[in-house]
């Protein structure tokens, strides 16, 4: 089968039963989830969560010894340099280098995936134009706001036409402005370009009625749909108190097991 068939048949992202543990401590528990193309899919969990951990086996940052990962049907273990050439990613941690420009920023990014220099420097004020930056192409990072950072890093993730789209916590530390204006440009590119998106977040009201929802909980997969599947499932008018209650209860359950071995102990 070729590579684009096996593209067009595939989600953005599988995720299939993925453990991961740091010596005794298991940060994540037999984990699925899947991610369409042209679709908006929110991670959402609390601080601690798992959801770093599962970017990082995305991205091979770790590798994952057990699953199976698969980024547009193409496995990160097997096929690793064909899985991560899909991909683009925005960490939590900004990552761009104060000292430089905007766009000598984007040009070392796109040289690190083989484009060539005239070629990177199209795609760069191109996809600066998208994001609202061209007329700041010539600036250091440093002179930019917060917002703007992180809009930079989301065109430099674009630069080689990845399919699928992961954000880890974002708009961690912006203002509500900020926050608006990237999930509004974040959503255009799934519009405009039908990508995957993964967004990484703990505030629900990033979090909009068409979203699919996947609700993670010390490790593991509490609930996977759209927001109001997640809605009926918990009972609730919205998908804040669904979670908090999918979360209560999964604490609630883990403590009668801690007792009950407890006791047998």
């Amino acid at each position: 089968m070729s590579e684009i068939a096996v593209e067009t048949r595939a989600p953005a992202l599988r995720v299939s039963g993925v453990t991961h543990a740091f010596g005794a401590k298991k940060a994540l528990d037999d984990v699925s989830l899947t991610a369409p193309s042209g679709a908006f899919t929110a991670l959402l969990g609390l601080n601690g969560a798992g959801k770093t951990t599962l970017f990082s086996l995305i991205t091979r940052l770790y590798e994952n010894r057990s699953g199976a990962i698969s980024v547009l049907g193409h496995d990160v273990r097997q096929q690793p340099t064909r899985a991560l050439s899909r991909l683009g990613v925005v960490f939590q941690s900004r990552t761009l280098d104060l000292e430089l420009s905007v766009l000598q920023n984007l040009l070392y990014h796109a040289a690190l995936h083989g484009i060539g220099r005239s070629e990177a420097r199209r795609r760069s004020l191109a996809v600066l134009e998208r994001v609202g930056l061209a007329a700041r192409a010539k600036e250091k990072v440093r002179a930019l706001s917060g917002g703007q950072m992180r809009r930079v890093e989301i065109a430099r993730a674009l630069l080689h036409g990845p399919g699928l789209l992961l954000l880890d916590e974002p708009t961690v530390g912006l203002d509500i402005g900020s926050r608006r204006a990237i999930l509004d440009e974040v959503r255009r590119l799934i519009d405009d370009d039908g990508i995957g998106v993964l967004w990484a977040t703990h505030l629900v009201d990033e979090i909009e009625a068409a979203d699919r929802v996947v609700v993670v909980h010390k490790g593991r997969v509490l609930l996977e749909g759209r927001v109001d599947d997640l809605r009926a499932r918990g009972g609730s008018e919205d998908v804040g108190t669904a979670f908090m209650a999918a979360v209560a209860e999964t604490d609630r359950r883990d403590k009668a097991a801690e007792h009950k071995t407890d006791t047998a102990a």
